[in-house]
C-alpha cells in the first residue's frame, strides 16, 4: 500500500497544501516516512487524512473559475462503521462548496471496497451543488455494484464508460470538460 502514490504529474499546476481556499492548506508532507496506516499497512505519506481511518485522499487539481475539483481517493470507503460519506462532506467537500465548486469529479480506481449505509449525506451534497455534478471515475467494478444497490446513483453518475476513461493523458481542464462533455451527450441520448 505505501507504494500507491497520489497522481502527481499536476503538482506544478496545482497544490493543495500551498491553496488558501483548500482545507489541506499548509499541510507538510515527508517524503518518505509513512505514518497513516489502513488496517495496519502503511500507505505513502502524500495522501490526505481528513478524519477517515480507512479513507484517504488527494484534491489532485481545483479551479474556482470553471468550479471543479479533481480528487484522488485511497483505501476502503465505509459509511457503515466510520460513517466516511459525512466526514468527507464535513472535512473537505463543504469546504470546497463553499469557495464555489460545484463540479466534483472523484478518482476510485484506488478504492478497495465500499460499505454503504443511508444515503442521506449523498442526497445533501447533490442538493448542494444542483447546477453540478458529482461523478465517480474508474472505481472498480465491485464498488460501482454496492454503489448501486445503495441508490448512490440517484446522486453520482458512475460506472459503465464513466469506468473507462484514461484520465491520466488529460490535464485537470481538459478532463473536466471532457466529463462535462460526456454527460452531456448522455442526457441529449
Amino acid at each position: 500500500m505505501h507504494e500507491i502514490e497520489p497522481y502527481y504529474a499536476w503538482n506544478h499546476l496545482y497544490n493543495a497544501a500551498l491553496d488558501p481556499r483548500s482545507p489541506f492548506y499548509g499541510r507538510h508532507y515527508h517524503e518518505t516516512l509513512c505514518t497513516h496506516t489502513i488496517y495496519n499497512y502503511y500507505i505513502h505519506p502524500q495522501w490526505d487524512e481528513f478524519g477517515s481511518p480507512t479513507l484517504y485522499l488527494k484534491i489532485l487539481y481545483t479551479d474556482y473559475q470553471l468550479g471543479y475539483s479533481i480528487i484522488e481517493l485511497l483505501g476502503e470507503w465505509n459509511d457503515c462503521i466510520n460513517n466516511d460519506i459525512m466526514l468527507l462532506k464535513r472535512n473537505v467537500v463543504d469546504v470546497l462548496i463553499e469557495q464555489g465548486i460545484r463540479v466534483f469529479i472523484l478518482i476510485g480506481e484506488n478504492v478497495l471496497n465500499f460499505h454503504r449505509d443511508t444515503d442521506d449525506y449523498y442526497q445533501e451534497w447533490f442538493e448542494d451543488v444542483e447546477d453540478g455534478f458529482i461523478i465517480g471515475i474508474n472505481f472498480r467494478e465491485h464498488v460501482v455494484q454496492e454503489f448501486t444497490l445503495g441508490r448512490l446513483d440517484n446522486y453520482l453518475i458512475f460506472g459503465g464508460r464513466f469506468n473507462q476513461i484514461a484520465w491520466r493523458k488529460y490535464l485537470p481542464d481538459q478532463l473536466y470538460y471532457y466529463v462535462n462533455q460526456m454527460i452531456m451527450r448522455g442526457l441529449q441520448a
